[in-house]
């Protein structure tokens, strides 16, 4: 746990002044920088605009997000597959489809 349980989790002031002016089940993105801000149960059902360092990520908050940090749902580096050739090479064998195999009457040459 990288925060005592004397201290509580950490939340942004501001995102919850900027939270409280806003009704319940408003669809418009609220913007923030705020990463580490932990989500409460006031933060369900709005829609935050997490910023990775390039762009906002629109992040739905849902009832299971609840004691997570914001910065978990907006992925600040994009993921491109492992492997080179080998990997391709792989990944169009499988995409061939199952081989068939020789029937009793045909004989399996090499």
């Amino acid at each position: 746990m990288a925060r005592s349980l004397k201290k509580g989790p950490y939340v942004d002031e501001r995102l919850l002044a900027r939270l409280k002016e806003r009704k319940q089940g408003d669809k418009s993105v609220l913007k923030t920088w705020s990463r580490r801000a932990t989500i409460t149960p006031e933060m369900v059902g709005f829609i935050f605009g997490v910023h990775n360092g390039k762009e906002f990520v629109a992040v739905p908050v849902t009832e299971e997000m609840v004691g997570h940090k914001l910065g978990e749902f907006s992925m600040t580096t994009k993921f491109s597959r492992h492997g080179g050739r080998m990997q391709k090479e792989i990944e169009q064998k499988t995409s061939e489809g199952p081989v068939a195999s020789p029937t009793a009457g045909e004989k399996k040459t090499l």
